[in-house]
């Protein structure tokens, strides 16, 4: 039994990966088209940043202190604080990107202050996000001066600020942009073929020989799964070592960890992509379907603009979004070493997106196979319904063609009455 699942499966698998393979046009979009967008990304791209979340180490608890961290509070570029009593709690709201910027003020603030020798404030910033670590550092560098300048007069001679970059030290914008294209050229590539897969085949006429062939629901939508799968995660390795090797970006996380949210990520989006393909009569159709589904899913994960800058509304709306999280795991494993606790976070609700689209592409093929047997049910009574009026009207035409009509007696015309 399962020795014949498997030789199903791996047939069609097989068959699947000739008919990608046969195509010149998918050929380029598996190919050509991750590599050059990967090289076109890293040199394009730009961010802006507002509403920055900030957490607050406050060791001096004094007047000045209070007074530097109302600049904050009051200032527009910043929106949510959170304040701590030890380096742990600090460096964990960073861990879990929580917040952007971290304001850290030493014991001996307001003994400096008051004595004017140059007391340091210690501005640390998320160097994973690039863009918003440097302009939200800019803008806390502008709020320190401005109360330096108004405390002293003379910002020099006040407060001095030094900036800590974690996880990104030189804020090299590579760094960021790449390691979020790497996931979304794979996350793209897979849509894209998973999409084509089914609408493929009813275009080419095959699609009616699988649904009523031995093969199971379950047994089409996994031949059809693997194969995109595969190719993804192999274009993903191959554009990995491209960016640690070329572009001289480090690896410092776990490579067990970043190819199994890897996986479950792309079997979400595999999950997408077949249940498009399914509703989809033409390939035409399936790219279309799959191009309206991207660009909500890309800017709604966060790599245009932070998911903390959108209403309210959208950003509850991002949770169902299964590229968010895997731009979140891929970024966090690769530059910062992301935990296993804070992976599995991340890694449930891809699984729960993963489940849902999964099923109602199941269902959806499965429902399109019963209809199909029933159509053609349907066709063959009815094929035979007409054949056997043909043969019936033939005959009965044959019958009276060749039947004697019968003869009238003299007796029955002379037995008319006229009136």
């Amino acid at each position: 039994m399962i020795r014949e699942f498997l030789r199903r499966v791996a047939a069609l698998i097989k068959k699947e990966f000739i008919t990608i393979w046969n195509d010149p046009k998918t050929k380029g979009i598996i190919i050509g088209m991750p590599l050059m967008q990967l090289l076109i990304f890293s040199n394009t791209s730009t961010m802006e940043v507002q509403n920055i979340d900030t957490v607050i180490l406050d060791r001096s608890k004094s007047v000045e202190s209070r007074e530097l961290i109302s600049r904050f509070e009051y200032s527009p570029r910043f929106r949510g604080f959170y304040y701590v009593d030890n380096e742990d709690d600090f460096k964990k709201y960073f861990d879990v990107q929580k917040v952007q910027i971290g304001l850290n003020i030493p014991n001996d603030f307001s003994r400096k202050v008051k004595s004017g020798k140059g007391a340091i404030v210690q501005v640390v910033s998320d160097g994973r996000q690039t863009n918003s670590a440097a302009i939200g550092a800019g803008y806390a560098g502008q709020i320190i001066s401005g109360y330096s300048n108004d405390l002293m007069g003379d910002p020099d001679t006040g407060i001095n600020i030094t900036v800590r970059n974690w996880f990104n030290p030189n804020l090299k914008y590579k760094w960021y942009i790449l390691t979020i294209i790497v996931s979304m050229l794979s996350l793209v590539t897979t849509l894209i073929l998973t999409s084509l897969s089914i609408a493929r085949e009813r275009e080419l006429g095959t699609f009616d020989q699988l649904i009523v062939s031995p093969l199971s629901s379950f047994e089409i939508l996994l031949g059809k799964s693997i194969p995109p799968l595969c190719i993804a995660m192999t274009l993903t390795m191959i554009m990995t070592g491209i960016i640690i090797v070329f572009f001289k970006i480090p690896f410092v996380g776990s490579v067990a960890l970043f190819l199994l949210s890897m996986t479950i990520s792309l079997l979400a989006i595999v999950g997408v992509g077949l249940y498009i393909s399914a509703i989809s009569n033409t390939q035409q159709q399936a790219i279309l379907s799959a191009m309206t589904f991207m660009m909500p899913a890309v800017l709604l994960s966060g790599f245009l603009s932070p998911v903390e800058d959108m209403p309210i509304g959208l950003q509850y709306l991002t949770y169902l979004d299964p590229v968010r999280f895997f731009m979140v795991l891929s970024r966090g494993i690769f530059l910062k070493g992301m935990g296993i606790s804070d992976v599995i976070a991340n890694i449930i609700p891809l699984i729960i997106i993963a489940t849902i689209t999964l099923t109602l592409a199941s269902r959806t093929c499965a429902g399109q196979k019963v209809q199909l047997r029933v159509m053609r049910c349907t066709s063959t009574s009815s094929l035979r319904k007409r054949v056997a009026l043909s043969r019936n009207l033939v005959a009965d035409s044959v019958v009276r063609y060749w039947q004697v009509p019968p003869r009238v007696s003299r007796t029955s015309i002379s037995g008319w009455r006229l009136r």
